[in-house]
């Protein structure tokens, strides 16, 4: 076989025009995946990282604010924060605190948000009415992920300055649409309630890192107790 001669330089092989633009796809889609990588890792990673740090420093206030002497509810709500939500079906020790309000300034703080429409919200020492909550299902503390652990006769208690409220669920909606807004009624029918009551509902977005639909959990209140001078748990947290 001829060998170059010395000194000669080889031209490189011209790429042809579909490999040109095969090869430049190739990096497009390169480049889509990281920022899509980037997009996640912010969405769900660095968003419960931030929400997982506001919500513990919140936390701690609203703690703080109750060794103040005065009134539970309306201490609570000056600090910037309800109360603390315990479901031992979600995780042991599992603690969420409870502010007012479900759009997104306040949900994404890491928080479980109050309904306040389109009934109005109804506290747990009301009379009567639904303690109606939402928390995000991924991302910003994700605070419902494992909302679908909960089950019929679980309990939920909610912890105020001075009282437990521990209720028993008494049933749970899959799925249903984001217009169902019977789901925090003040009765909701859909849990088989028929007369006013001491109810909570817990709502989150389903299925798993979607928004297409929502879920629920209805409970009724089934007794409070006092908190005494330890915050001594009440049997279903222990």
């Amino acid at each position: 076989m001829a060998q170059q001669p010395a000194g000669s330089t080889r031209l490189p092989r011209r790429r042809s025009p579909t490999a040109r633009v095969l090869g430049l796809a190739g990096e497009l889609l390169v480049t889509l995946g990281v920022v899509l990588a980037l997009f996640v890792a912010y969405s769900l990673w660095w968003t419960d990282l931030l929400a997982d740090r506001q919500a513990d420093q919140d936390g701690r206030r609203l703690r703080g604010s109750w060794t103040v002497p005065g009134d539970a509810a309306p201490a609570g709500l000056d600090a910037g924060g309800i109360g603390f939500l315990h479901v031992p079906a979600m995780g042991r020790g599992y603690s969420v605190l409870i502010k007012l309000g479900t759009d997104p300034a306040v949900l994404n703080q890491g928080v479980a948000g109050v309904y306040t429409q389109p009934f109005g919200p109804a506290m747990p020492w009301d009379p009567s009415g639904n303690f109606a909550l939402a928390a995000h299902r991924d991302g910003h503390g994700a605070r419902f992920h494992d909302l679908d652990a909960v089950s019929k006769g679980d309990p939920i208690v909610v912890e105020t300055r001075d009282h437990w409220y521990v209720y028993r669920v008494d049933a749970v909606l899959d799925r249903t649409t984001e217009d169902d807004v019977g789901v925090v009624a003040p009765v909701p029918a859909k849990a088989g309630y028929t007369k006013p009551g001491r109810y909570i509902t817990l709502t989150t977005c389903t299925p798993v890192y979607t928004s297409e639909y929502r879920t629920a959990v209805w409970g009724s209140l089934v007794r409070v107790d006092p908190v005494d001078a330890k915050r001594t748990l009440p049997g279903e947290l222990r």
